[in-house]
């Protein structure tokens, strides 16, 4: 197995072809059932096929007749589809709808083929359209680059950075790399490794495993927190952290994922003593010109679902983060991760 080393430099951005912004009043969507649709409700399938509509939405369009397979306009929600069905669906806009628009706007491509992208995104950017966020986001800049990404399933994003996050992240291209994707992170193969510059100096040994759940808030529905699985909702979340550099103000470490929660650096780094620098919903304060959590995805590996190529991507933190750092006095060697 080949190995192949990529390092982010100086972004390269590619600029999405434009695609039809106004759009029609209504628009006939056409459908085609996979096997992954075989047997299921039509509105199950129609979650898949038209993600942008909530399955709320699109059982009221097939109660009024607004959805036709083989031919025939089909008025229960609860028809099951089988592969190889054929069909059309006529879609009102809604707020939600008109969000999943393709955008030209531009992307920090660090890798692509014909099977996937590799991302370095950029802090400020949303991942998903979602109230507040209706455009910009990554999926309408993917939706402009690649007008395939409409037959996938949130247009083959299959992991997330929070918005304020910034780095690497692995886009699909086709649904066979999408399932081999989910199913790789899943199982853990895919390895995810961040640079964190956190509060307070640090203190023991340099190596550290955090194993705590992470769930919702129960006081602050809004944040995260580490829970009692016996007593509250959550999952099990388990990160490595290895301290790079400390000084008297703060820490500079390297995460290491082996799950992927929502926040789950941001929550374990807080629950050791060490929130994140500007990450002020969990204890951190602007501080050495940051104005957002002091995270960077630094490193992206995994093995390429098709060519089976093993792959590692690097990018250098940009540079409000290069600044922070080195406003502290800390240091640290790319080629350590």
């Amino acid at each position: 197995m080949k190995n192949t080393l990529i390092i982010s430099g100086t972004p390269s951005l590619i600029d999405a072809q434009t695609l039809d912004e106004e759009g029609p009043e209504l628009e006939l969507r056409p459908l085609a059932f996979g096997a992954e649709h075989h047997g299921l409700r039509l509105d199950r399938a129609l979650s898949d096929l038209v993600p942008e509509f909530s399955r709320n939405y699109l059982q009221q369009l097939i109660a009024l007749g607004g959805v036709s397979v083989n031919g025939k306009v089909i008025e229960k929600a609860s028809f099951k589809v089988k592969v190889a069905d054929i069909g059309q669906i006529e879609l009102r806009p809604t707020p939600q709808s008109q969000a999943f628009k393709a955008e030209s706007l531009p992307l920090d491509l660090v890798y692509q083929d014909e099977h996937l992208l590799v991302i370095n995104k950029p802090a400020g950017m949303v991942v998903h359209p979602a109230p507040g966020n209706w455009s910009g986001t990554l999926m309408n800049r993917l939706l402009g680059f690649d007008a395939q990404a409409f037959n996938l399933p949130r247009a083959g994003i299959v992991h997330r950075l929070d918005k304020d996050t910034s780095g690497l992240m692995v886009v699909a291209r086709t649904r066979a790399v999408m399932d081999a994707l989910v199913q790789a992170i899943s199982a853990r193969e895919v390895k995810r490794q961040y640079l964190a510059l956190a509060h307070r100096a640090w203190l023991g040994a340099k190596l550290r495993h955090v194993d705590a759940a992470v769930g919702r808030d129960p006081v602050n529905r809004l944040r995260m927190a580490v829970v009692d699985l016996t007593l509250q909702t959550g999952k099990a979340a388990q990160t490595d952290f290895e301290c790079l550099s400390s000084g008297a103000a703060g820490c500079l470490v390297k995460c290491s994922l082996h799950t992927g929660r929502t926040h789950q650096i941001r929550v374990h780094m807080a629950s050791i003593g060490h929130p994140l620098l500007a990450d002020v919903t969990y204890g951190g304060a602007l501080a050495a010109g940051m104005q957002r959590q002091a995270l960077h995805a630094t490193r992206l590996a995994f093995v390429h679902p098709v060519t089976l190529q093993a792959l590692a991507f690097l990018a250098p933190p940009p540079s409000d983060l290069a600044q922070a750092i080195e406003c502290w006095g800390l240091k640290y060697n790319l080629a350590t991760f």
